[in-house]
């Protein structure tokens, strides 16, 4: 492995058997495998490099949280307190000469790394500490022992070290490169949603249907009583739950379809366009390869929640074509591979997994997804409290390796995904959230795996979104074939690594087109 510093133009280089001052033409030509503090510190995009192992993304995997700055990386493997808030750190302009003077090393003598290391310290010496780090992390994953703690052998939690570490590069690739986004076609969709005259325009057509009444809109409680004194009385005016009263007064409808445009009047108006939407037509956001929770892919600028009627602004620039992949029920096969309950693997064998579910519950479709989705996310009443229970006897092995992760959670005890990664979970109380988090973690440890696999992979072209269980590539038209029969190889190749033995079958579905709301779905 070769450990990678960058401070300005330099280069610190340290591959075990010495360190040295180096360029990044060495790094280039260097077949190793990388290893770096953190990707999206280290400015290596003009490389791209394939194959790297992030210490702090690694360190977010055995320790959980959202904190992977240096020293906390470091006191980690070295098995000591806690380091400070980061924010709290020396910066160089705050060193002054008495700092100066007293660094003599890297490592304080207390073991702790030193606050202002990064920008005192040699080059060589940080990347000689880096693959001491790189080398207590991987024995650390290596040590998970305990079969509540981590139910799944070392091959897999450093698969999930090497994935977790491709997506922080991602990031940062996603990052810099950005979405293709038609401008022109995204202001004629904004408009035709929210117009382009005064916010009043909106909002006339639905205070006119409360007949006079004031009615603030953008107030759920002066809503909700507004609606009150017409007789409709709600506890609380979600969309889901208006949405079951259209029938009972126009006024419920017209809100609902303000709401849609007053949300994409704030969230991705004109302004959203201009702040966001680059002179180049690229769409760009701040992302994250995982959250502080089960560990999902998130990116600021609305990329994570870009509503449908914007689709058709995301569009293959010339000469390209865009390939957009979706994981096909990922969640429920996700839970028959970790669980291992061979009747629920033997279910995801179907394109489709909840027709034989259905069957094996004695109800309708739809009954048997209500119940598969209320099954993983603790609902235990409702519409498909019938198929709930039937699912106790179907597929008994799933139900108890979710109840297991729920009584964790009350109890405030820390999960671990199937891949490796802590979901803390404090003081308890937590037991809906951790028996989703061990499905939900895991699947998005699979869709990183994937991601990076189709990365490697792809000939031509590159990943231009992330979304959920979704990937959207834009390649070369002429190379569009291509690029489909890689997302299913990558596919195929990591679930066999990731679900070896559960006998579960991945699907995507997956489809080549000119803009992204030409894919169903």
């Amino acid at each position: 492995m070769l450990a990678v510093v960058l401070r300005g133009s330099e280069v610190g280089l340290a591959d075990g058997s010495r360190s040295w001052l180096g360029s990044l033409d060495e790094v280039a030509d260097s077949d190793q495998r990388l290893v770096l503090w953190s990707a999206g510190t280290t400015p290596l995009l003009p490389l791209r490099p394939r194959q790297v192992w992030d210490l702090s993304a690694v360190h977010k995997v055995l320790y959980g949280g959202r904190r992977g700055d240096p020293t906390a990386v470091w006191a980690a493997v070295r098995g000591l307190p806690p380091a400070g808030d980061p924010a709290d750190e020396l910066t160089l302009l705050d060193t002054g000469l008495s700092v100066v003077e007293d660094f003599t090393d890297a490592v304080c003598a207390d073991g702790s790394l030193h606050p202002s290391a990064f920008r005192l310290a040699t080059l060589e010496r940080l990347a000689a500490l880096a693959l001491e780090v790189q080398a207590g992390q991987q024995a650390a994953l290596e040590a998970l022992g305990d079969p509540r703690q981590s139910p799944t052998g070392p091959h897999l939690r450093l698969v999930t070290a090497w994935a977790e570490s491709a997506a922080a590069v991602l990031c940062v690739e996603l990052e810099a490169d950005g979405l293709p986004f038609d401008r022109s076609t995204g202001l004629d969709l904004i408009a035709a949603v929210i117009g382009v005259g005064d916010p009043a325009d909106r909002d006339r057509p639905v205070l006119e249907l409360f007949r006079g009444d004031h009615v603030d809109l953008r107030n759920p409680v002066s809503v909700r009583e507004a609606l009150a004194r017409m007789g409709i009385d709600v506890p609380d005016t979600r969309s889901w739950r208006l949405a079951a009263y259209q029938a009972a007064h126009p006024v419920v409808a017209a809100l609902l379809t303000w709401r849609k445009a007053e949300r994409m009047a704030t969230t991705y108006g004109y302004r959203w366009i201009a702040e966001h939407v680059g002179e180049d037509g690229r769409l760009r956001g701040e992302w994250t390869a995982a959250d502080g929770g089960a560990g999902r892919m998130t990116a600021s600028a609305g990329l994570h929640s870009f509503p449908a009627e914007l689709r058709a602004a995301v569009a293959a620039e010339s000469g390209q074509v865009l390939v957009r992949a979706d994981l096909g029920q990922v969640e429920p096969r996700v839970l028959a591979a970790v669980s291992g309950d061979p009747a629920f693997a033997a279910a995801a064998a179907a394109d489709d997994l909840y027709t034989p579910v259905a069957t094996q519950l004695g109800c309708d479709r739809p009954t048997a997804k209500v119940a598969v989705l209320a099954a993983m996310y603790g609902q235990t009443s409702g519409a498909a409290g019938e198929a709930l229970k039937q699912m106790d006897l179907a597929y008994p092995r799933a139900l108890a390796f979710l109840r297991a992760a729920e009584e964790r959670g009350r109890l405030g005890e820390d999960v671990r995904t199937h891949g490796g990664r802590l979901v803390p979970l404090g003081s308890g109380g937590l037991g809906r959230y951790a028996r989703n988090a061990v499905v939900q973690g895991a699947a998005a440890e699979l869709f990183k795996a994937w991601a990076a696999a189709v990365r490697n992979l792809l000939p031509e072209g590159q990943i231009v979104l992330c979304l959920h269980d979704e990937l959207l590539l834009q390649v070369p038209a002429s190379q569009a074939q291509d690029a489909v029969r890689v997302v299913h190889q990558a596919l195929e190749q990591v679930s066999g690594h990731w679900a070896a033995g559960s006998g579960v079958r991945f699907v995507a579905d997956v489809a080549v087109v000119q803009r992204w709301s030409e894919a169903k779905g």
